[in-house]
């Protein structure tokens, strides 16, 4: 078992495109991944869990693999809150 307490980076936290992100990272990995922020704990391959934790802008969290690639899922899922995201595709203008 592995852990490491982060802090979010990303301006909007750990929410919408950032969580889903996370979420689609972490399904790649057979380890359990369990994401902590004080007294709650989630599954880190739950959207919805990872959206209860409010983790805002600035926020410690601590994530806790456990699993056969264990050390690349820790190193992955910590460089994803700790770095900035990839730019989002741009939306396409429709001009009338």
């Amino acid at each position: 078992m592995l852990k490491r307490t982060v802090s979010v980076i990303h301006p909007q936290g750990l929410h919408a495109r950032p969580a889903a992100m996370f979420v689609q990272l972490a399904k790649r990995f057979k380890s359990r991944i369990t994401v902590k922020k004080g007294r709650k704990i989630v599954d880190g391959k739950s959207i919805m869990g990872l959206l209860t934790l409010a983790a805002g802008k600035g926020a410690r969290v601590s994530l806790i693999v456990e699993g056969p690639d264990d050390r690349e899922a820790l190193s992955h899922l910590s460089h994803l809150l700790t770095e900035p995201l990839p730019e989002a595709p741009r939306s396409i203008r429709c001009t009338i």
